[in-house]
């Protein structure tokens, strides 16, 4: 058995890394906020985090498309959290794709320490190829839900987020008017 003769202490969390991704408007973030939400229920305490360029719904909370929200802290970095996390049970990450690749190591560090760590985004960019740090985060996490949309063209699961502005770099914030959800043939239709 793993771990076998390692004694934990007394009272000691069991911390863990959860990853939730998809494309966009698969309700990611929608799902961040329901398991915060039921963290603080259950009356953890819980810290959130978005990167501080997510201003497209507010500027420190983190809202999905539904206008479902909850309070934030917005950082420029992943290392912020560390110094930003004292005491905490409960951490959520917003938008992961948009920090640095310093934040897989952030939430080891963080799980390691008896942390939950909740994080959600985008495990694709509008290419269809691994997005800034998710891919390594779903390689270390213990949990990871891969949820899907609904492909506006043809209304099977979508797993893309198709950009429809003639814009060439990565980091695009936008919503409706820039991305739409679509299936993989979808997708390749308009490559």
């Amino acid at each position: 058995m793993i771990n076998e003769g390692i004694e934990r202490p007394k009272g000691a969390q069991r911390g863990s890394i959860e990853v939730i991704c998809g494309p966009m408007f698969s309700g990611k973030t929608e799902e961040l906020i329901r398991r915060l939400k039921r963290a603080q229920i259950a009356k953890l305490k819980v810290e959130i985090f978005k990167p501080a360029t997510d201003i497209r719904y507010d500027a420190t909370a983190v809202v999905s498309h539904d206008l479902n929200s909850i309070q934030s802290t917005p950082i420029e970095t992943s290392s912020a959290i560390l110094l930003l996390s004292s005491n905490t049970q409960v951490i959520g990450i917003d938008e992961a794709q948009f920090f640095d690749d310093e934040l897989p190591n952030v939430c080891a560090t963080l799980a390691n320490k008896g942390i939950r760590v909740i994080v959600a985004g985008l495990d694709m960019d509008f290419k269809g190829n691994p997005f800034g740090p998710i891919p390594k985060l779903m390689a270390v996490a213990e949990f990871v839900t891969k949820i899907t949309a609904v492909c506006v063209r043809c209304g099977a699961p979508a797993s893309h987020s198709y950009r429809l502005v003639e814009r060439q770099e990565t980091f695009l914030l936008g919503e409706k008017e820039s991305y739409e959800p679509r299936c993989r043939v979808c997708f390749n239709l308009d490559k």
